[in-house]
């Protein structure tokens, strides 16, 4: 079985690239709790032996890169939906001076949640209050 780039991703699975006879090369995790038979992993297994990577964890730097990359994921679909209204003047324009404020202050907290001291493992969410 062709395959290429192996390497652990904790101690039981390994990431690599098989080639797939239709496809071509595709990504393709080899993982014993898989149930799949498409692909014989046992004699993927025995094919890769000892050439995969060996699995490294992610580093405390590598965690907090990727979690305050997480957070601002979720932060920019808040605001998404925030500009719906607020970028839309006919929208914008059918909200009360009082509800234009609480949205305008709204969305100035979100883009603010990376200044947060917390951040980004300690999140206060900012909260629109709907009203009827």
């Amino acid at each position: 079985m062709d395959y290429r780039n192996a390497k652990h991703i904790d101690a039981t699975r390994i990431d690599c690239e098989i080639n797939h006879p239709i496809h071509g090369w595709i990504p393709y995790t080899l993982d014993p709790a898989d149930t799949d038979t498409t692909v014989d992993n046992d004699a993927l297994l025995l094919a890769i032996g000892d050439d995969a990577v060996a699995y490294t964890p992610p580093t405390v730097e590598e965690i907090e890169v990727k979690l305050a990359f997480d957070v601002r994921r979720e932060r920019n679909l808040l605001l998404q939906g925030v500009d719906v209204i607020s970028g839309n003047p006919l929208r914008w324009g059918e909200l009360t001076t009082t509800k234009q404020t609480e949205v305008a202050t709204y969305r100035t907290a979100l883009l603010d949640v990376p200044q947060q001291a917390g951040f980004p493992d300690t999140i206060e969410w900012p909260i629109l209050e709907v009203s009827p």
